[in-house]
């Protein structure tokens, strides 16, 4: 038989959980939406009932999806043994309620078998468990222990006691930030306890602890008079996953009497039936801290602390004893998940996340220009890997592969906008992006960790490899062409202004500079961001398949970034149509600043103008025409020649010019004037990609000889016409000769030499006309 009370309590959970997963919106919803995005009011006095609230977190949850909609976010994925997590807290306040010893006796029960399972599990045995909220308060605590047994007056003393010998604590450099301080402060140690051991320098990883270094750090302290009191190791670092040398670290504590504590997540290893790695060794450390929730994907789910310790009262005093049975509790969740997974299925969530390890160094192998950094090939679970060019791909001006070695701050950049790529791309396979030391920026794949919570399969690391071996051309060809576009930037000058972007994953930066003289530094610098912007707007339009865009928003320095750009983009024209677009915005700019002086100058002779004029022709036709009914009779009978001419205000000059000129031109027939177009040099042809490197050879030459043929046919001179010998003695003859022996402009030959043609035609036919006559 089961209680009511816990059949209600899995069935709310479901319930709760199928409401919250659940992607449909109704109106209740959009009302809720509209209510949660303004001021918060006081409580209800009657209160809500339990699908409203339910429907209000279901909001909160969805919020940021619904508002960025268009960015796909692949969370954790909820199983079953999630929601026997999640389960565990529902019971935990459940049985909370229940009476003293009942309580008691569960929360024993629950906190004994968790322990059993974990030592079993990870081959640590005869060893007492502590679960924490905080991964660092395990350690906390073990260090109080450490300070009890070292110090037998500490508990009565407190700090005082500490005088005598100042305890020190050792850690690795590469521990993850700020766990010493973090000890110091909960402790109540000064900084001066704390010892960071470097790492290996020349012999070994990179990112192990230097054992021998520690050792006369040890032998220093001592004859100082300090108290050498923990040592905490790393079995996984943080960044990259290595593991230090357990087993001469164990050898030198015990030398010195020094507590070893163990923590990383290669801990998880210690599950795996073979194993042949360093991370055996953390089975003999006096304590080590366990993050069973990251591994197998159990959401809330407090870490653990084994440590192994034979005074009960040492560590009761030092809080690793649960004395409450809340407490204990803490355990509940994964006591539940435990047995749900089983140790077959716990053991093979964690080969699955070590054999996606392998897959991916196996299929980065045969990418030359990715670097791998692992500390063994066969069994480390953390992938490390970079992007680094050993040659350049041949540059625009040359035709032989120049080899170049980019700086490593601009590698690393190039590595971080791999890896947030890759993160976008495959979400599912959860790469991100740290920060070491020697190697710079590494791109790092740590399926221990993230495995088990997106669900990470083979054919994500598959994907993951195609979308790695997409954009490898994309970063050797800007690698290639960077110095290229420098170069040709600074030939540019002063109209272009190179900026050494080192940040920035792309060809490179630049800056129209305005060319307005007497402008101060406020007013050319608002110039110069109106120019960059509208030119930025423009060669986004000229060719979407090169990412252009401006600099930093916090600014009004407004650049042009040029991002990343494959191997047939010709960089000469890319900046030649760069300088030629801005010297036109900035031309433009000037014109219409200029105008409104311009105009209004203009505007003012005009007006002086035709005041003089409107003088003058009072003056010429006399006061009487002035007259309304005399002027009339008077213009009827004697009508009066102006000699007034029309005029037309020209904008563009901003003067008053004479219309007579105009008149003129409309009045003749046939002859239309023509101007001349510009030609742009962005002009392309359908499906033309701009700024590519033109193929070359015989084919594209005859393509485009046979394309400009037709157009030099038309804008050339003519063909002029032939008149037989018979008509030597007509008089069109002459003309036409006259014609091309003056020559005339095109547009003259073209009416002259078509005017021929026509008289032509018809003395041709009236030749024959008296030819046949004469033969009659």
């Amino acid at each position: 038989m089961v209680d009511n009370t816990l059949a209600q309590v899995g069935h709310n959970l479901s319930q709760a959980m199928k409401i919250l997963d659940s992607r449909e919106m109704d109106g209740f919803t959009d009302r809720r939406r509209s209510r949660s995005r303004s001021i918060p009011g006081p409580l209800q006095g009657d209160g809500q009932d339990v699908t409203s609230i339910l429907q209000l977190v279901h909001h909160l949850i969805h919020e940021e999806e619904e508002e960025e909609s268009s960015q796909t976010h692949k969370g954790q994925q909820v199983g079953e043994q999630a929601h026997m997590a999640l389960l565990g807290h529902s019971l935990a306040a459940y049985i909370s309620v229940l009476p003293r010893d009942r309580l008691r006796s569960i929360a024993t029960r629950v906190l004994s078998d968790s322990t059993l399972w974990l030592c079993r599990l990870f081959r640590y045995e005869n060893a007492c468990a502590y679960f924490h909220e905080d991964d660092r308060d395990g350690l906390v605590r073990v260090c109080r222990l450490v300070l009890h047994a070292r110090y037998e007056e500490y508990p009565s003393e407190g700090y005082g006691a500490l005088t005598s010998k100042q305890p020190v604590i050792y850690l690795s450099a590469s521990c993850r930030p700020g766990l010493g301080q973090h000890l110091c402060s909960q402790l109540g140690l000064p900084l001066s306890s704390l010892c960071t051991v470097p790492c290996n320098t020349m012999f070994g990883s990179q990112h192990q602890m230097d054992v021998a270094l520690l050792d006369k750090l040890v032998r220093e302290d001592v004859d100082t008079g300090k108290l050498p009191l923990l040592l905490i190791a790393n079995a996984g670092t943080p960044a990259a996953g290595h593991t230090d040398k357990l087993s001469r670290l164990k050898e030198l504590c015990e030398q010195h009497n020094m507590w070893l504590h163990v923590e990383g997540v290669n801990l998880a290893m210690l599950a795996l039936g073979n194993l042949s790695s360093p991370v055996m060794a953390a089975a003999r450390s006096d304590s080590l801290t366990l993050t069973p929730g990251l591994w197998l994907g159990l959401p809330a789910v407090c870490a653990v602390t084994l440590y192994r310790h034979e005074d009960p009262a040492l560590s009761l005093s030092a809080g690793l004893m649960s004395s409450g049975p809340l407490e204990k509790l803490r355990a509940l969740p994964l006591w539940l998940s435990l047995q749900y997974l089983g140790h077959s299925g716990i053991v093979q969530r964690i080969q699955h996340a070590t054999t996606l390890s392998q897959q991916l160094l196996e299929k980065l192998k045969p990418l030359s220009s990715i670097q791998t950094s692992v500390e063994d090939e066969l069994t480390s679970p953390v992938v490390l890997f970079k992007f680094s060019p050993d040659r350049c791909t041949e540059s625009n001006g040359g035709s032989v592969e120049s080899y170049c070695t980019p700086e490593k701050e601009v590698l690393d950049t190039f590595n971080r906008w791999l890896g947030q790529e890759l993160a976008r791309l495959v979400p599912s396979c959860g790469v991100d992006v740290v920060e070491l030391e020697d190697e710079g920026a590494c791109v790092r794949f740590s399926p221990l960790l993230t495995a088990a919570v997106l669900g990470t399969q083979a054919e994500d690391v598959q994907e993951l490899v195609d979308r790695l071996a997409e954009l490898l051309p994309l970063l050797s060809s800007t690698v290639a062409l960077r110095q290229d576009f420098r170069e040709q930037a600074l030939r540019h000058r002063p109209l272009l202004t190179y900026l050494e972007e080192r940040g920035w994953a792309g060809l490179g930066a630049v800056r129209y500079e305005p060319q307005s003289e007497g402008l101060d530094e406020e007013r050319r610098r608002q110039q110069g961001a109106h120019i960059n912007r509208e030119l930025l707007k423009r060669l986004q339009e000229l060719d979407p398949d090169i990412s252009f865009c401006s600099g930093p928003e916090d600014t009004d320095n407004v650049c042009v970034y040029v991002g990343m750009v494959s191997d047939d983009v010709d960089v000469v024209p890319l900046l030649d149509t760069i300088a030629a677009m801005g010297r036109d915005i900035d031309d433009s700019g000037r014109l219409l600043e200029n105008m409104s002086e311009v105009v209004r100058r203009g505007i003012l002779e005009a007006e002086q103008q035709l005041q003089k004029a409107s003088e003058e022709k009072l003056l010429e036709e006399g006061a009487l025409r002035q007259l309304p009914i005399v002027g009339s009779v008077l213009n009827w009978f004697s009508p009066l020649q102006s000699s007034i001419k029309g005029s037309s205000f020209n904008l563009a000059a901003g003067s008053l010019d004479s219309s007579e000129t105009t008149y003129s031109t409309k009045a003749q027939s046939g002859r239309t004037p023509t101007q001349d177009t510009p030609t742009s040099s962005a002009k392309r042809l359908p499906g033309q990609k701009m700024f590519r490197r033109s193929g070359g050879g015989a084919d594209s030459f005859s393509e485009t000889s046979s394309m400009g043929q037709p157009e030099e046919q038309s804008q050339g001179s003519s063909t002029p016409v032939r008149i037989p010998s018979a008509l030597s003695d007509h008089p069109l003859q002459d003309q036409s000769s006259s014609g091309q022996d003056e020559g005339s402009s095109v547009q003259g030959e073209s009416s002259v030499q078509g005017d021929s043609s026509v008289q032509g035609e018809a003395a041709l036919t009236s030749t024959d006309q008296q030819m046949e006559q004469r033969a009659r």
